[in-house]
This record gives C-alpha cells, sequence and structure tokens, in this order.
C-alpha cells in the first residue's frame, strides 16, 4: 500500500511536516516520505488573505482534486468529498474550540457548537473514501464533552468509526511527558477499517474473539492499551494488572446516544464492535527533557518584544496578590503584568444582584528555563495570564516570546510561518497572525515519534 495522505483542517502543515520530519528549512529539499494528495484548509474568519492556507502552499506547494481544481482553500462543507484523491491516511486536527482548554468546559457547548459541527465532514470523508488508517488530533477535553453529559460528544465519534466498519485507539498525550518542549495535553485518535491486515494482526495478538468469555476479552484489551496497540507501542506507559480497565456498550442509534449516552472515558482506549474498553494509563519515559530554555533564542532580540518597567510591576515585585475587596487599584495599576498573572480578590455583583467575591490564584509571571513550555494558546502574546513572558537570555530583561520560539515550542522549524505566498508573490505573515497559528497547531514531535510504526503498518498491507 503506498503512503499517501488526505490533511483536513491543515493548518499551516503540522501534521505534514511530523510525517516527513522536516525539521529545518532546508528540509523541504529532500523527498516527502508521504505524499499528500490532497488538504484542505480554509478559515471563515480570514475575509482578505487565507493566511494559514498561504502559508502551507508557500511550503509545499498546491493540490488538484479529481476534476483537476484547486479546492483546497473551499469551505469544507462545501467540498464534493467523492471528488478527493484515495488515500491511505487521513489526518487532521478538527476543530473544536468550543470546548479546548482556552473555554471553560462549564460552557462549552461540544459537537453542537459552531466548529465542532465539522466532524461530520471527516466522518463525510471516511464515508466517500474509505481511507484504511485515520489519525485525528483534538483537545483533551473531548473526552468529557459536554458538561452536563460528559462523554457524549466522543461517544458520538466512536459511534461514527463503528459503524464505518472501523476500529479505534485513543490516548491522551502530554508531550512534554515523552520529552518534549512543551506541556500539552492533547487526545489523539488512530482508527483502522475492519478489514486491513493491520485489523487482523491485532486481533491475532490480543486473541479477541466473540467466543471469548468478557473477562478474558476485557484482559485482552488491557494488553492491547498497554502494550500491543498503537499507542502503547508509540507512547510507552507503565504495565499493570489490567484490572482496572472499564468497558461499556455504545448505543445503536446515533439519536438514542445523542438524546441519553454518558461514559466516564479514561486517558486511554479502544472502541471494538460498538464495545468501549477504557483505562488510565501512566507514561513511560526516562529520557532526556527539552525545556523552554532549550529553544530560546540567544542572539539580538527586536526591542519590540521588550515589555517595559512601568509594564511589567505597580508596585514591589516580591507582591504576588491583589486584594481589591478592600481597595480597589487604580486602572493603569491593572494594566500590568504582575496584576494580571497575579492572586486577586474582587467584589462582583452577578445580573441577579447578588453580590460575591471573585477570586484567583497566581499563575508564574516570569516563566523559567528549566521546564517545559506551558500550553501555548492563539491568544499568545496577548495581555493575557496565559501569554508567556521570559528573560531574555543575552539582557536579561523581560520579553514575550519570539515567532521563532513560537514555532520552536510546537516543533516547527525556525521561520515556518515568516513568508506566505499571496495571489503569486512572498509576503510576510503578521505578527499576530503568526501567534495565532503556533496556538492553533500540534506538536510536531509527537506525529513524528509516530510516523515510523505507520510507515511500518502500511507497508505491510
Amino acid at each position: 500500500m503506498d503512503k499517501t495522505v488526505c490533511e483536513l483542517f491543515a493548518g499551516v502543515g503540522g501534521f505534514r511536516c511530523g510525517l516527513n520530519h522536516i525539521k529545518t528549512l532546508e528540509d523541504l529539499n529532500n523527498k516527502e516520505k508521504w505524499e499528500t494528495v490532497w488538504f484542505s484548509q480554509w478559515e471563515p474568519v480570514d475575509k482578505k488573505i487565507q493566511w494559514a492556507h498561504s502559508c502551507y502552499v508557500n511550503r509545499f506547494g498546491n493540490c488538484v482534486d479529481e476534476n483537476g481544481n484547486y479546492t483546497t482553500n473551499d469551505d469544507i462543507n462545501a467540498v464534493d468529498k467523492t471528488t478527493v484523491p484515495n488515500h491511505s491516511l487521513l489526518v487532521g486536527g478538527f476543530p473544536c474550540q468550543d470546548y479546548s482548554v482556552a473555554s471553560s468546559l462549564a460552557t462549552s457547548k461540544g459537537l453542537e457548537g459552531k466548529k465542532g459541527v465539522l466532524w461530520w465532514d471527516i466522518r463525510d470523508m471516511l464515508e466517500a473514501k474509505q481511507a484504511p488508517f485515520v489519525l485525528l488530533e483534538n483537545v483533551d477535553r473531548l473526552l468529557k464533552s459536554p458538561a452536563k453529559q460528559r462523554g457524549r460528544d466522543f461517544g458520538i465519534i466512536l459511534a461514527c468509526f463503528r459503524d464505518l466498519g472501523y476500529t479505534v485507539e485513543w490516548r491522551v498525550i502530554n508531550a512534554a511527558e515523552y520529552g518534549y518542549q512543551q506541556r500539552r495535553r492533547r487526545t489523539f485518535i488512530f482508527a483502522y477499517r475492519d478489514d486491513t491486515k493491520y485489523a487482523e494482526t491485532i486481533r491475532r495478538l490480543v486473541k479477541y474473539n466473540n467466543m471469548f468469555g468478557e473477562e478474558l476479552k476485557r484482559k485482552s484489551m488491557a494488553h492491547l492499551i498497554e502494550e500491543e496497540g498503537f499507542f502503547a507501542k508509540s507512547f510507552p506507559v507503565d504495565v499493570t494488572d489490567g484490572k482496572k480497565i472499564k468497558s461499556g456498550d455504545l448505543p445503536r442509534g446515533i439519536g438514542e446516544l445523542s438524546d441519553s449516552f454518558s461514559f466516564n472515558f479514561e486517558n486511554t482506549g479502544v472502541m471494538k464492535d460498538g464495545v468501549i474498553y477504557t483505562l488510565k494509563t501512566f507514561p513511560k519515559y526516562d529520557g532526556e527533557q527539552i525545556t523552554l530554555g532549550d529553544i530560546l533564542e540567544d542572539g539580538d532580540i527586536d526591542t519590540g518584544f521588550f515589555i517595559p518597567e512601568e509594564k511589567l510591576y505597580y508596585t514591589s515585585p516580591d507582591i504576588h496578590h491583589s486584594d481589591e475587596t478592600k481597595m480597589p487599584l487604580e486602572p493603569e495599576q491593572r494594566k500590568t503584568w504582575q496584576y494580571i498573572k497575579g492572586a486577586k480578590k474582587i467584589n462582583r455583583k452577578a445580573a441577579n444582584g447578588h453580590e460575591y467575591v471573585f477570586s484567583e490564584g497566581p499563575v508564574p509571571m516570569i516563566d523559567e528555563y528549566d521546564k517545559p513550555a506551558r500550553t501555548m494558546l492563539t491568544s499568545e502574546g496577548g495581555f493575557s495570564r496565559t501569554t508567556h513572558i521570559v528573560r531574555d537570555k543575552q539582557t536579561g530583561k523581560i520579553r514575550l516570546l519570539t515567532p521563532i520560539e513560537m514555532e520552536r515550542i510546537q516543533g516547527f522549524p525556525s521561520n515556518w510561518t515568516k513568508d506566505c505566498l499571496v495571489d503569486g508573490e512572498q509576503v510576510e505573515m503578521p505578527l499576530n497572525k503568526r501567534r495565532f497559528m503556533m496556538g492553533n497547531a500540534l506538536v510536531v514531535n509527537l506525529v513524528a515519534q509516530m510516523e515510523p510504526l505507520l510507515s511500518e503498518i502500511i507497508e505491510l498491507e
């Protein structure tokens, strides 16, 4: 079987970089191990210039569909999936921002959200092209969404795979727990059609058979989750006796599932023949750790990234909290990083007139060198508690991350997002867009670590 890929919701090409081990811009001169036959990237908020698509095309070129048309920048809802070239692997980090870490789970809308519905385009692509293998990435809270019916959304996704004849494995992976440079937790889904050689190999390995009793099935699936499965081999975990594995049946109808299904999915699991097996696993890694200090630039940095002293502190640097229930601060004091990242108490009044005290704890103001970076969000660089601020290696002064450092945090080559191809001409991507692209991307290193096993699987088909 040829190693061909369709990349949905492609962004600036994180899956493609990982599958082809592109670590520097010079690596683009090498022949790719995986042939991307088609991709899709369309962002509705970019009215004039589709920055992500333009960056992708600048680095990789464009693809035509089966009719010879360029549809990679069309709204995926409107794309005729039957015109997409056949592929052996479908990949994508499908947008589900309604329940991402950028918003509270209590206010999430899950698959009912504006972007969550894009799952159905993946399902339609699977039905149209029947890709033998699928690798998807999403936020870790996917497993618990929505808040009022936890597990329903992921259950719907699993049921769609079941109805199309796939087995599914999943794992929530924190990149830093396997030595990489960012503490970013994401759900990865690996699915394979039940008529593939790989599916038959897995059946033999775990001795899964409908003739077996339920206890033996559960033990076999624990063995798959912890030792023999795709994620177990790519990202090892500690092996247990498997007694804590949970199982459950998916309802036959999507409607019934949507109305009443809920399930406590653990961070790792398998869905086979409509039965869920899930187990909490713990990473097994004792190698080197890449830290924020390892990826920071050490040369001259543009002065625009440095934070003026008056924007850092409003009082003594030793103070890490504010209590406005006793003495309100001045507006300018609230515009400092010390305030926004510090602990605080504020008197507030609800819409119904109820008065209460809002409080939140502190976060480290300056990100230290000796740890991996925190999770990077699309708001990176803005005046926010989640924005990284660092001590410049050369001057010791406090500043924001540079675009190159943000690219390195996600495992992209330095200056990956610097240039775009717009109407046949190279233009520089604006700083705010570069920040957004990296906050919205995946950790390329994780896909690169999965790639050898993916290659082996497909080469054996």
